[in-house]
């Protein structure tokens, strides 16, 4: 649901820009080069569940990585590293732990070791535009971040009310 989510909001983008931030959107079709990533998810969860919580976390990173490259750091997208690495938290079973702690390790080494690193954007944009384009990515990584915890409480309540959480299941 999650990677659906993220992947019919993908070509909104470029709108997204064009209204809020400035007329030149060229690089925000690049953008588009992650969207099949998060499409395949549903399909590669079916075949391998591990691996499709894998992917989607993955997609994110590589989605924020290329975009900060697109937009440089001033446009503040490497925010959405944080919801990547929530959602690798959240996805994992308790017995995957590992990979979801070396996915988050991942995004947040993302951060540390690319933030300096990825040189000129391709789009640049005077400080007016850029602190725009740092609301829209500061919101959107928030609601999606919002969504996600939405999404994971719900499941929680619905769990915990299934009696094999209730301790209601019969013994045999």
């Amino acid at each position: 649901m999650i990677a659906l989510l993220v992947a019919s909001n993908q070509p909104f983008y470029p709108l997204y820009l064009f209204w809020l931030v400035s007329d030149d959107i060229t690089a925000a079709w690049l953008t588009f080069l992650s969207t099949p990533f998060f499409l395949a998810v549903p399909a590669v969860s079916r075949r391998n569940g591990a691996a499709g919580r894998a992917l989607l976390p993955l997609a994110g990173i590589g989605n924020t990585v290329l975009t900060a490259w697109l937009f440089g750091t001033a446009s503040a997208v490497e925010i959405f590293l944080i919801p990547c690495g929530v959602i690798a938290l959240l996805l994992f079973r308790p017995c995957e732990r590992l990979a979801a702690l070396a996915i988050t390790a991942i995004a947040f080494g993302v951060f540390l070791l690319l933030h300096d690193g990825y040189g000129p954007p391709l789009a640049v944009y005077d400080a007016v535009e850029y602190a725009a384009l740092a609301r829209l990515n500061l919101l959107s990584a928030s609601t999606l971040t919002a969504f996600v915890a939405l999404l994971f409480s719900g499941m929680l309540a619905e769990a915990e009310q299934s009696p094999k959480a209730a301790g209601d299941e019969k013994t045999g």
